[in-house]
């Protein structure tokens, strides 16, 4: 015999989970997400242009065509059902700043979950590196785990060539945004929940500092330690936790998950 709970989420409506990337990168790191996040969550990654299936595309720099982008999918999906978003490093800004829009178009997410990101109005060593010089950013992408080993590194190495512009361009995307946040008209506090994590050992986003989301939900706010350093995204346990929260969240609605 089937137990409440699970009568519960089988008559509850699926949740989209939006997922957002960290800087420079794709969304490789939720292939897995698929089986991980559990019964009743559909994992959707979103790509930005230039990288993926998108990477003839040209990149984003600037807040409002990161919206212009990806917020009309969003509010398409928020027509269908319930939804959520996770944001890992950059895309937790991202992911704030899509969520923002959203609430002030009528159609919040079920939560927003971050991960591996300061806050936006704090600070941290890649915050205004978009254009240091390569002897100087290296090393920083180095302290992270970000350089890749070997000659790829290199000077005109394949990933010189391929992947630090696109981390630039995402670097200069990440200050746009973090701009937006602090400015009242297109940032301050959300109205939704929002589940922060943070690497035990991540040297960019420390626990301590991640707890200052809080300043930016009226909501609760939820701080998990999960083990690695800064690129923790592909976990499963992490996807387990988040497709949980989707779970719990569509089954607290009003209409006890019914829409």
């Amino acid at each position: 015999m089937a137990s409440r709970t699970q009568a519960r989420e089988a008559g509850a409506p699926r949740v989209t989970l939006n997922c957002l990337a960290h800087a420079g990168a794709g969304v490789a790191s939720y292939r897995g997400w698929s089986t991980a996040v559990g019964p009743g969550v559909d994992v959707a990654a979103l790509p930005l242009p230039g990288r993926d299936s998108r990477r003839r595309e040209p990149r984003l720099t600037k807040h409002a065509d990161l919206l212009a982008d990806l917020l009309p999918g969003l509010l398409e999906t928020a027509r269908r059902g319930p939804y959520a978003l996770y944001g890992h490093s950059m895309g937790a800004l991202v992911g704030y700043s899509l969520t923002r829009a959203l609430a002030d178009a009528g159609t919040p997410p079920l939560f927003l979950a971050v991960g591996a990101c300061p806050p936006p109005h704090t600070t941290s060593a890649l915050a205004n590196a978009a254009d240091l010089p390569d002897e100087d950013l290296l090393p920083l992408l180095d302290h992270i785990g970000s350089l890749p080993p070997g000659a790829a590194a290199s000077p005109g190495g394949l990933w010189r060539r391929t992947f630090l512009p696109v981390l630039r361009d995402d670097l200069r995307l990440a200050a746009s945004l973090r701009n937006a946040a602090l400015d009242p008209v297109t940032g301050g506090p959300v109205d939704v929940p929002v589940i922060v994590f943070a690497g035990r050992d991540d040297p960019l986003a420390a626990p301590t500092a991640l707890r200052h989301w809080q300043q930016w939900t009226t909501n609760l706010t939820e701080l998990h330690t999960v083990a690695g350093g800064h690129f923790f995204a592909s976990s499963p346990s992490l996807a387990e936790h988040v497709g949980r929260a989707c779970r719990a969240q569509v089954a607290a609605l009003p209409t006890g998950g019914k829409l």
